[in-house]
């Protein structure tokens, strides 16, 4: 264990992380390192590498545990404050799907926000797939996950997850985007005001989240879930847009766009108006977080994604 703990002292944040989280989470990037060390001996795990170029609020580990079969350590960053612990969230998503349409958590100490996972193919997400092909597989991994939240679940709903969004959509009501942002703003007050169902939602699904898997049970499982509990057209609203840089190259984009939100609602039975309208108000919504990050280009696209709908 020795040697696992020195080869986690050199442990950095990937890049993509750490230009995510900023000073908001400095304290804990610096402590990751030890956070390994910590979860390596509380796990009897071999560290092996981290994970490139990862995601913007988690790190994973890839490591092998004790009787030589491998895992992958994930470690995810606090919420913000007032916010319920991702770690908790999502193992609670995990443990209700119990490996059906997902991946396994096989221990856990989300007190420290950390889960150790079956490990899957990082490097082979759905994204592999030609496009049909992989929203075919998409559609059927989500439709595994669309079940009861449970009793007693710790969940938020769509309502309360979106709302923590309306200030920076509001603050950006302001500028050149202006009249999207009211048209989402709009959108989403219709679409809660009569909700037709309450499922466990993945709630950031999209063909990257989900990866190959050698389990007997599934080709392919999802990884990176934020849980909510509302309607299936808003989970689908972001695998809309999958693919977005390569749907504006198209010719005739903003049809294909309309066209696919037609034939993902038809493929599950939902509603093609709510998923319409929950597609233009999560591409705003997305629009206006990549423009306060500094990224421009990818707030733009969102942007002109969501007039096409």
């Amino acid at each position: 264990m020795a040697e696992v703990m020195e080869s986690a002292r050199g442990l950095a944040p990937p890049r993509r992380l750490a230009e995510a989280l900023g000073q908001r989470e400095a304290g804990w990037s610096a402590g990751l390192p030890a956070l390994v060390e910590e979860m390596c001996a509380r796990f009897a795990l071999t560290w092996e590498r981290v994970v490139e170029p990862g995601g913007r609020s988690s790190v994973a580990v890839l490591v092998r545990r004790a009787d030589g079969s491998r895992a992958a350590l994930k470690l995810l960053a606090p919420g913000g404050p007032g916010e319920p612990s991702p770690a908790v969230l999502e193992l609670a998503a995990l443990r209700r799907w119990d490996g059906l349409g997902a991946v396994r958590a096989l221990d856990a100490a989300p007190e420290a926000g950390a889960l150790l996972l079956e490990r899957l193919h990082g490097e082979t997400s759905l994204r592999s797939l030609p496009d049909a092909k992989a929203t075919l597989e998409a559609v059927s991994t989500l439709r595994r996950l669309w079940v009861e939240p449970g009793e007693g679940h710790p969940f938020p709903s769509v309502a309360e997850h979106t709302a923590a969004e309306l200030p920076a959509l509001r603050a950006a009501a302001a500028s050149d985007a202006g009249p999207l942002v009211e048209l989402a703003l709009a959108a989403r007050d219709e679409l809660l005001a009569d909700p037709p169902e309450e499922l466990l939602l993945h709630g950031d699904f999209r063909q990257g989240s989900v990866l190959a898997s050698d389990a007997e049970r599934a080709r392919w499982l999802t990884v990176g879930p934020r849980p909510v509990v509302g309607e299936r057209a808003f989970d689908l609203a972001r695998l809309v847009r999958d693919r977005l840089h390569d749907l504006m190259a198209s010719p005739g984009a903003a049809a294909i766009a309309r066209r696919r939100v037609t034939r993902l609602a038809d493929s599950v039975e939902a509603d093609p108006e709510r998923l319409r309208r929950w597609a233009l108000y999560r591409g705003v919504a997305s629009g206006v977080r990549q423009s306060a990050a500094g990224r421009r280009t990818d707030g733009e696209a969102l942007f002109e994604f969501a007039s096409w709908l």
